[in-house]
């Protein structure tokens, strides 16, 4: 991949943040982080609604079946990994209930936002 291609794709995927982060705040959640990163991984969406902690990966393709295809388990393990880290960093969260989401975004569609789209093990719920 070029540096241009990758610049775009950035460019794409931070677009595709700010929208699903909009309509997980038009939907009643809390945005506690963006592009929230440790050593251990990253989340693109850390935020909290009903005493539950929602990790969130957002995928943003061209079609939304694209989007869904491109969620894979080491990436899952990843946003586990980091799920860790910030509870650490935020004792007061310690206890919550955490749930890992995915917001799906496509050109010129609504975003589609899957809750409990995977466990904490990495694995599909």
């Amino acid at each position: 991949m070029s540096r241009a291609e990758r610049r775009r794709a950035r460019a794409r995927g931070r677009s595709g943040e700010g929208r699903a982060a909009l309509w997980l705040r038009l939907k009643g959640y809390r945005i506690l982080a963006r592009d929230w990163r440790s050593p251990l991984g990253e989340v693109d969406i850390v935020a909290w609604r009903s005493g539950t902690l929602v990790l969130v990966e957002v995928k943003a393709r061209p079609t939304l079946a694209e989007a869904a295809a491109d969620l894979r388990p080491r990436q899952r393990a990843r946003i586990a990994r980091a799920a860790e880290a910030f509870r650490q960093r935020r004792p007061e969260l310690a206890d919550a209930a955490v749930r890992f989401d995915a917001v799906l975004v496509a050109p010129r569609r609504r975003p589609r936002h899957i809750i409990a789209a995977w466990r904490g093990t990495g694995e599909p719920a």
